[in-house]
């Protein structure tokens, strides 16, 4: 654990317990930024799981960080490139690779979705900070709000799903309301026609217990909040990630993951973000001034 991040734990534990009691009488705030990050490459490696261990992991795809792999630390996380589109995120970001007929599946994107929504206070990442989300050994579906799969498409709601679906072209509800004249109640959108592509989305937890950057299963450190107020054992509010990954294909026949059933979906986060940019977009948008990451 570095010093820095040391330091800065009991503070942070001290003003989340100092606000929990009141938590639910705030007002709940904050705002979201995306960071774009493309594919970077397969590998059998995990460094939180199998750190110093090449080839010992079942195959993971990863996104963000360009040189991850068994021996990834934090030191050569930063001296590294990334895939993302906000340069000062150098994070590591990996799932199980997806096969197609014994094929590996090269993703079309995976977009990092920071959700900042909470009250009172809201904690970057500290430097080094580690997590795992989703089971990697389920055999049975995972709650949906952990991980599921849909059919992903532009601005169309589509229903996620605990198991693999077939996509395509659908007919669809676009998502959200409007509203046919200023004064009229709003309605549900139209329907509209759209091509689908296989996605898998994997929720990190929201919760630090703010003082361990890991933990022995690598998830006992983290808590997921209940409509975003966390528990008192892990009282330190960080983002949400929410990673979403898109497969360029339709049709599932054949379809498997790496880590072998389709309920096994998870995913690997590994902070090595740039400390100071990454402190200023999350204190931008928590208290919801213009957070647009290329300004910072």
């Amino acid at each position: 654990m570095r010093v820095r991040a040391a330091a800065v734990a009991t503070v942070l534990v001290a003003l989340a317990l100092g606000g929990a009691s009141s938590a639910t009488s705030a007002k709940l705030h904050g705002n979201n930024f995306f960071s774009n990050c493309r594919f970077s490459h397969f590998a059998p490696d995990d460094p939180i799981v199998h750190p110093r261990m090449a080839g010992m992991s079942h195959p993971h795809t990863f996104f963000g960080n360009t040189t991850t792999n068994a021996y990834s630390t934090l030191e050569s996380l930063e001296r590294g490139g990334t895939t993302c589109a906000i340069k000062a995120d150098k994070a590591a970001y990996w799932a199980p690779t997806l096969f197609q007929n014994g094929k590996e599946i090269r993703p079309e994107k995976a977009q990092a979705y920071y959700v900042l929504r909470g009250y009172g206070q809201m904690n970057p990442f500290p430097a080094g900070f580690k997590m795992v989300a989703g089971n990697a050994h389920a055999s049975s579906p995972q709650p949906l709000r952990v991980t599921y799969w849909d059919c992903g498409a532009s601005a169309v709601r589509i229903r996620i799903s605990s198991t693999i679906p077939r996509c395509g072209v659908v007919r669809a509800r676009m998502r959200g309301v409007f509203k046919p004249c200023p004064t009229c109640k709003s309605r549900p959108l139209p329907m509209r026609t759209a091509r689908t592509f296989l996605e898998l989305h994997v929720d990190f937890p929201d919760c630090w217990d703010g003082r361990h950057l890991d933990s022995p299963d690598h998830t006992s450190h983290m808590a997921y909040s209940t409509d975003y107020v966390c528990p008192s054992s892990h009282p330190v509010k960080v983002p949400l990630i929410r990673l979403n990954i898109r497969y360029p294909i339709s049709d599932t026949a054949g379809v498997s993951l790496a880590s072998g059933s389709q309920f096994s979906g998870h995913a690997d986060f590994f902070n090595a973000w740039d400390e100071r940019t990454l402190a200023r977009i999350v204190n931008a948008c928590f208290h919801d001034r213009p957070c647009d990451p290329k300004r910072f």
